[in-house]
């Protein structure tokens, strides 16, 4: 279902619990994010962060309390129109989900499939203009194994960014990558935030919150904290 939201909110909660199956992981979750804002999740391991992401694209089902996110409303919405939400939604993995037995540009010919695109050459468009926002534009023949981790989750940022979407929802995108690597990925996320869209990354890494200040939201003791830069 969709809603209206105020006018600068792309993501907001009240009171929301966020369960795994019957078991109860964060309670009374409030909070806002605004477009083109860049928010950190942070946390223990079980702390939430991925049951809090997984609430905003839908795969878990808001119980208690409000939420909504690129006006949809989460505790009203029907299953029907999950698509439409995720259409809206770019998430980006920490173990990168490519598939294997084809190509860059077949990995994304087969997403804009399946949301829906059907014209062959503003398919073939889209994937240069991500491929090129990710400076890969040169590789969309190559198979994912030929491909670094750094690359690999360059891709699956491109793979993010095809429906043009309003929020990116980031799991521990720099999980699996050096520091180096991590350097460039952060830098990429962070222009992306700057073109307008809003960007919730969780992650277990925190040098990157010195490096990259931005809103940070903590996940303790079944709480969401709205965390002071630096107070970490």
């Amino acid at each position: 279902m969709k809603v209206n939201m105020p006018l600068d909110n792309i993501i907001s909660l009240e009171h929301v619990s966020v369960f795994q199956q019957l078991n109860l992981v964060l309670s009374d979750v409030s909070f806002s994010v605004n477009k083109g804002e860049f928010v950190y999740l942070i946390g223990r391991t079980g702390s939430g962060k991925s049951s809090l992401l997984k609430t905003l694209y839908a795969e878990l089902p808001v119980a208690e309390g409000e939420a909504s996110i690129a006006g949809f409303s989460l505790n009203r919405l029907k299953r029907r129109e999950i698509p439409y939400l995720r259409r809206k939604l770019g998430i980006i993995f920490q173990d990168f989900q490519l598939l294997t037995d084809r190509t860059l540009n077949e990995n994304l010919l087969f997403v804009l499939r399946a949301t829906g695109w059907k014209d062959r050459k503003l398919m073939q468009k889209r994937i240069h203009d991500v491929l090129e926002k990710v400076h890969l534009e040169t590789k969309g023949f190559k198979m994912p194994h030929e491909l670094s981790g750094g690359e690999q989750q360059r891709v699956g940022i491109a793979r993010a960014l095809l429906n043009d979407p309003e929020v990116i929802l980031a799991d521990e995108p720099t999980g699996n990558l050096d520091p180096e690597t991590s350097d460039g990925i952060m830098a990429l996320l962070f222009e992306i935030s700057h073109s307008g869209r809003a960007v919730v990354m969780a992650t277990h890494n925190y040098s990157l919150l010195g490096k990259y200040p931005a809103r940070i939201l903590k996940c303790e003791n079944g709480k969401l904290l709205d965390q002071v830069q630096g107070s970490f």
